[in-house]
């Protein structure tokens, strides 16, 4: 039987409402390409990665392939629609994705923001295999303003500052857990704020804990006209 494989899904339902756009952010040119593009490519070179999965807003699946099938040439991404919120669009990959996590072919999913397009293929390797051990694995890196790491490192009153974490993606997770946690959530009426929120909430626990991979402040992701600009200064 040939070994288990990881599933990428690419989300890329949003809009471009804040990057001042009147098109998906997504289909923005970086560097005469799709900045989308940039993440199914990068996905698609991921060894033991299939299916790539793109997670489109609905009616923006003609204009997603489009954009999308100079870069993927003869290799399989599937588009699917997405829905109101992040969960549900994550929802609806996991849906497509079931059958194959219940024959074991699939055994890790990653999920990634198409609006990321410089985490490299190394990020989504360590990931992935973080998952496999551990049950889960977000990117993180040292960054001021966000969360403490744990309680331990929150400062006493009047001491040092603490080291705080910020989380990208893509964020991997054993796929047979991670569809069990999102039913739970589903039925519970959990809404969470990335994929790791969900998972850590129905699902860590036991032997499945959330492993941080080291990351950079590089992997940006395009949110404002200007991080556009930086991420087409760090591509060069």
């Amino acid at each position: 039987m040939p070994s288990p494989t990881a599933a990428v899904v690419v989300l890329a339902a949003g809009s471009g409402t804040r990057v001042g756009a009147q098109v998906n952010k997504v289909l923005l040119p970086l560097h005469g390409v799709p900045l989308l593009g940039w993440s199914v490519r990068t996905a698609l070179e991921v060894p033991g990665v299939d299916p790539v999965v793109v997670v489109c807003r609905p009616g923006e699946r003609g204009q997603v392939g489009a954009a999308l099938q100079p870069l993927v040439g003869e290799r399989e991404v599937l588009l699917i629609d997405g829905g109101a919120t992040r969960q549900a669009s994550e929802q609806a990959a996991l849906d497509l994705l079931a059958p194959r996590v219940a024959d074991g072919s699939v055994d890790v999913v990653a999920i990634h923001d198409g609006a990321r397009p410089l985490a490299g293929v190394d990020l989504f390797e360590e990931t992935i295999a973080a998952a496999r051990e551990h049950g889960g694995a977000v990117p993180a890196f040292d960054l001021p303003g966000l969360l403490p790491r744990s309680a331990s490192e929150v400062p006493a009153p009047g001491g040092p500052g603490t080291r705080l974490a910020g989380v990208q993606t893509p964020q991997a997770f054993r796929a047979a857990p991670l569809l069990v946690a999102y039913a739970a959530a589903a039925e519970a009426g959990f809404d969470g704020t990335d994929t790791a929120a969900a998972f850590a909430e129905f699902a860590a626990g036991g032997d499945l804990s959330i492993h941080a991979v080291p990351s950079s402040a590089r992997n940006v992701k395009v949110t404002w006209a200007e991080d556009l600009r930086v991420a087409e200064r760090l591509l060069g």
